[in-house]
């Protein structure tokens, strides 16, 4: 009977001691719909620790790791195929208790995906990277290739071939690639289809659809919620998010809604332009808004 006793005393302190270790190890978060991230390379610390500390002091979800520099080297300036880095940005991230929903390839938005030789193993390396932090997610802007690409047969077969290559590669990795770019949402829908890989889908950004005069809330709509991934939630630098009187807000997020979509809202843009480079004013006036708005 004591035995019995001791045992059930045991247990409840147990549990006592556990419950508030299991709070701190399960971020609020996880129970949102909608969850905000930034980009660490337009906050300044483009695959640095001190991402992590910033955007939780200025109350973000998550933040997307940048692959690194790419300019003229053969390979991405990674630092995480280095297990002293890999072990430093886990922690650091578990520390702060932030997620890495996506792992940003953005070197493509000056380089052409469709010159570079050795694609294969820089995508190789950014599935690398999104294993070491358990994203789902990498972003791979096709800003970098000529102008006009999709009205040429031959290099839009080129850009289609490529695609269905990396993105049959990342689905046998159970993870997506996310492209973006600068075509409409049917543009995107057809490119999709050719491609016919589960391992794309579409990186929305609302800037591409905003600055082309396009309706932001049809874009979606055309693109339904199967085929996008994740969002760069911002229009270009001039206003921060709650100035921007293009983009209503509000009414995204019913859009969404209707959609049935969920996931990652990533801050990219929307700086003030007469300030652009005050990190801590504008990306935490744009998380304040979007926690208002999707939270």
């Amino acid at each position: 009977m004591k035995k019995k006793l001791l045992g059930h005393i045991l247990w409840i302190l147990l549990m006592v001691e556990c419950f508030p270790l299991m709070a701190v190890a399960a971020p609020k978060q996880n129970e949102q719909r909608y969850k905000i991230a930034v980009c660490d390379w337009m906050i300044l610390k483009r695959q640095k620790i001190g991402s992590f500390q910033l955007v939780h002091e200025l109350n973000g979800d998550g933040v997307e790791l940048d692959m690194g520099g790419l300019g003229k080297r053969e390979m991405f300036d990674n630092k995480l195929r280095e297990p002293h880095f890999q072990e430093l940005f886990r922690e650091t991230a578990r520390k702060y208790q932030l997620e890495v929903p996506s792992i940003a390839m953005s070197g493509f938005y000056g380089q052409s995906f469709l010159e570079r030789v050795n694609y294969k193993e820089l995508v190789q390396d950014c599935l690398g990277a999104m294993k070491v932090m358990n994203a789902k997610v990498a972003f791979l802007p096709l800003g970098g290739i000529k102008a006009g690409w999709e009205k040429e047969p031959v290099l839009r077969a080129q850009v289609v071939k490529r695609l269905k290559e990396v993105g049959d590669m990342a689905a046998s990795e159970k993870v997506v690639i996310g492209i973006e770019t600068q075509l409409d949402a049917k543009g995107d829908v057809k490119l999709l289809k050719e491609i016919n890989s589960p391992g794309i889908k579409i990186y929305f950004k609302f800037q591409n659809a905003l600055e082309n005069g396009r309706d932001l809330c049809k874009e979606l709509k055309i693109l339904g919620k199967n085929r996008i991934c994740q969002i760069h939630c911002t229009d270009t630098d001039g206003v921060t998010l709650p100035f921007n009187e293009r983009l209503d807000m509000n009414k995204v997020k019913k859009t969404l809604d209707k959609m049935g979509w969920s996931g990652w809202l990533v801050v990219e843009r929307s700086r003030d332009k007469d300030d652009v480079r005050n990190v801590k004013k504008n990306y935490g006036t744009n998380i304040r808004y979007l926690k208002e708005i999707f939270q």
